[in-house]
């Protein structure tokens, strides 16, 4: 109830900052679990990444340190996040969204790892999980306001999902993880491309 409360009213108080625009929603599987991997510039795209989707959930990978107050711990988990230790990744790291996906649950993830602007190397966790766990990989690009100034700015935020990647399980095993990380990669650019023409 605390998320789909915190959902529907973030819904209403950034639409009065401006009215999301999503595209391509229809490429997001169904009744099924799936990876959503967004681009990220500041911590207006992770509201609307989850707004976008409703009444779908999305379980958020959240860095440790999030969890470290009790009432933010409290928060976190009630808005359906789990840490995640990103200067030591373990097998953990991967088993909490296997077992959520496994459970037909949406996994969002933020392949850049941080909050920039400028391109980065995008990290190999959300292709792996995806992979692990032979579901799809959805990759979204946001483009838009990314921090309370901006929203005052009233820049209008667009959202666009990519087609699914799956595992092609014919390829050789040690080359299936890169190619979907190629495949990702190349989505993001033209994505990118898109979201910012529109």
């Amino acid at each position: 109830m605390v998320y789909y409360f915190a959902g529907y009213l973030l819904k209403f108080l950034l639409s009065l900052f401006g009215r999301l625009k999503v595209y391509n929603k229809h490429h997001l599987p169904q009744n099924e679990g799936y990876v959503v991997a967004c681009t990220h510039s500041g911590w207006v795209d992770v509201l609307w990444l989850g707004v976008s989707i409703l009444p779908v959930k999305v379980n958020y990978m959240a860095k440790k340190e999030l969890f470290q107050s009790a009432g933010l711990k409290w928060l976190m988990e009630h808005l359906n996040a789990f840490p995640v230790d990103r200067d030591n990744p373990g097998p953990s790291t991967i088993k909490v969204p296997r077992k959520l996906l496994k459970e037909g649950k949406v996994i969002g993830i933020f392949p850049s790892g941080t909050r920039t602007s400028d391109e980065v190397p995008l990290k190999k966790g959300a292709v792996t999980i995806a992979a692990t766990s032979k579901v799809a990989l959805v990759p979204a690009a946001y483009a838009g306001p990314a921090n309370l100034k901006e929203l005052f700015q009233r820049k209008k935020p667009r959202l666009i999902f990519g087609e699914p990647i799956r595992l092609q399980e014919d390829a050789p095993k040690k080359m299936q993880v890169d190619i979907m990380m190629n495949e990702m990669n190349e989505q993001f650019k033209k994505l990118q491309l898109e979201i910012n023409a529109k």
